[in-house]
């Protein structure tokens, strides 16, 4: 028996080959009739049905098949009698290789809450669910990399520990080794971060973009794909502290080209989700239409999930600038109905999700991308454009979810980027190796960043971002 290797239950529903001798491994989903047993090893979102001989099986060993056990089973496979499956193992040899008492093991067959589900992260993944969350988040991670090499780019690894903070907000999470209730003090009385291990203050990233650009300016196109932090006291459904971007910086792009790029990345995954984890979307569609049915008609998505995901590769995505739209916005019904929670008064007004969602659904019916925002209101290394008020900036707005990218033209222009670093009052001495990019072979570039875990929440259909990554950081949550 031990001699019989296993075979993933994806490749023998794939492949079946009638009286094969097989060995499987996986969990037991269910145990009916003390016959039949669901086993999942998490290949497939199926399950592989394996019919027990239970009056010539030990009792005590047909007591141990419970939900949640670790099994291994050897039998041939043969055509299934009943519905809902094509084969089946016909079980001559039972191994429990792991128990799972049914008074203890949270998991029962039956419908669990996705709040309760977090508090059980370590188990969440045995659910169809979370199954099939974490195989397509696997998809999107390949086709990532697949994306940018088949384009000759070249991925790169940006510190995680980093002495600037690349967006200005100021809420990053501290990384030092002083004493918080006895650390030195310098001659004002301030923490003297020269005592500490890295001799200056120092934090976990909230984005790899400047470290990138270095790569950019002698390798023209990189990405860096990594774990990203913001101390944001965030608690929604669209944030998490801990998070994953993917940033790309290209040399000798401009505006148009970093829209052509990000319009054209974001169809290839949608693309690749669909072509390639078909039974997993087919489950998450459908579980995301048996959820709508519990909410009020007006909270319902007028698109099913994988209509959604049509949407994004059949539409080209509308291209606007931001002052177009701020003139849709403001003779908007919602605006002038006073239905927006923010409403539009004029030109410079920072968009929320539910004016980036009614231009996408509502207004064009197809992805939009927003250009050209007042400077006032981005970020210090994007380029100016001419008429000094406005900044080459661009968002990129879906379905359900509003902005999805956001990237910019960079301010190539020593003196620019110079002028703006002043103008709010960012430290030059943290940024002197960025601003030295700009004397020494400047050249045109562009870049974005991607926030994976929102790209997977609209690949999933998951309305809460704190589903679609294995463990959660949140404020007051770091349990896993």
């Amino acid at each position: 028996m031990k001699d019989l290797k296993r075979t993933k239950i994806k490749e023998l529903l794939e492949a079946p080959i009638i009286g094969k001798r097989v060995n499987v491994k996986g969990w037991v989903r269910t145990f009916r009739n003390n016959q039949f047993i669901a086993l999942n090893d998490g290949s497939t979102i199926n399950n592989m049905q394996c019919v027990v001989d239970f009056e010539n099986t030990d009792e005590k060993t047909l007591k141990r098949i419970t939900t949640g056990a670790c099994l291994s089973l050897t039998g041939d496979l043969a055509e299934s009698k009943g519905k809902g499956q094509s084969v089946e193992v016909i079980v001559e040899h039972i191994e429990i290789l792991g128990d799972a008492d049914p008074e203890k093991y949270p998991l029962q067959p039956k419908k669990h809450s996705l709040e309760f589900l977090r508090e059980i992260a370590h188990l969440r993944v045995r659910t169809n669910t979370f199954g099939a969350i974490y195989r397509v988040r696997h998809a999107m991670i390949f086709a990532v990399h697949q994306f940018f090499t088949e384009r000759g780019f070249f991925n790169v690894h940006t510190p995680i520990i980093t002495g600037s903070d690349a967006e200005g907000a100021g809420e990053m999470f501290r990384v030092t080794t002083l004493d918080p209730l006895n650390a030195p003090k310098d001659d004002e009385g301030n923490v003297n971060y020269k005592e500490d291990f890295f001799g200056k203050e120092t934090n976990l990233t909230v984005s790899g973009q400047l470290e990138v650009e270095t790569a950019c300016m002698a390798l023209s196109e990189v990405y860096t794909f990594g774990p990203t932090f913001r101390a944001e006291n965030s608690n929604t459904s669209r944030h998490l502290a801990e998070f994953w971007m993917i940033e790309p910086e290209m040399a000798f792009y401009d505006i148009n080209d970093n829209m052509d790029l990000a319009e054209e990345f974001l169809k290839y995954l949608v693309n690749y989700a669909l072509d390639n984890c078909a039974e997993d979307l087919a489950f998450l569609n459908q579980r995301a239409l048996d959820d709508e049915k519990n909410k009020p008609q007006q909270e319902r998505n007028e698109m099913s999930l994988l209509d959604r995901l049509k949407f994004i590769v059949e539409n080209d995505f509308e291209r606007i600038t931001y002052t177009e739209a701020i003139d849709i916005l403001r003779n908007s019904k919602p605006n002038k109905k006073k239905k927006f929670q923010y409403l539009i008064e004029g030109w410079g007004s920072d968009l929320q999700s539910e004016h980036e969602r009614f231009l996408v659904e509502k207004h064009f019916q197809k992805p939009v991308i927003l250009y050209n925002y007042p400077k006032d209101i981005k970020a210090f290394y994007m380029r100016l454009n001419e008429d000094g008020k406005t900044v080459a900036a661009m968002d990129v707005l879906f379905p359900g979810i509003g902005e999805i990218i956001g990237g910019s033209q960079r301010e190539e222009r020593y003196d620019n980027l110079r002028q703006r670093i002043e103008e709010m009052n960012i430290p030059e001495k943290d940024l002197w190796w960025y601003l030295e990019l700009r004397k020494f072979g400047s050249a045109p570039h562009s870049g974005f960043g991607l926030g994976f875990e929102r790209m997977i929440q609209f690949i999933t259909g998951m309305t809460n971002i704190r589903d679609v990554i294995p463990f959660p950081r949140t404020p007051d949550n770091a349990e896993f």
